[in-house]
């Protein structure tokens, strides 16, 4: 039976997705929220990376030589969770964000078109640049 979740932690936990898909940029509040929910997101899967070790080492000495064969699948667990660990920050989501593209690896593209070819960097629209007073494109 799940615990209850008290008024404490319903205060802190984070009501917006992790994620700056509709933040307006000049509302403090939301993009705090915003950048607050990113980090939160990487630090929880650190965290998960780092219980994963945890139970790849336990397999590893409980198993002893057969831990090659014992342990694999955690093994494997363990290498995808190493990939995403990183606590990297918000500021190179925040300032190369494409809309529509939820997901670093590209897999959630809501729109055609949208999705940047290998090695090219996203620039922003003209609107933004002139609402900033940003000259170049």
């Amino acid at each position: 039976m799940p615990t209850p979740e008290s008024e404490a932690f319903l205060a802190k936990k984070p009501t917006v997705p992790a994620t700056f898909d509709g933040v307006d940029y000049n509302d403090g509040p939301r993009l705090k929220a915003a950048q607050d929910a990113v980090i939160k997101e990487q630090w929880v899967k650190s965290m998960m990376a780092r219980l994963v070790r945890d139970e790849l080492a336990k397999c590893y000495n409980r198993e002893g030589v057969n831990h090659l064969e014992k342990c694999g699948k955690l093994r494997e667990r363990y290498f995808q969770a190493l990939k995403e660990s990183k606590v990297r920050g918000y500021l190179f989501e925040q300032q190369n964000y494409i809309p529509g593209q939820e997901d670093p690896k590209g897999q959630d593209q809501v729109s055609a078109g949208l999705k940047q070819p290998e090695g090219q960097i996203a620039t922003i629209p003209a609107e933004v640049a002139k609402r900033r007073g940003d000259d170049r494109l």
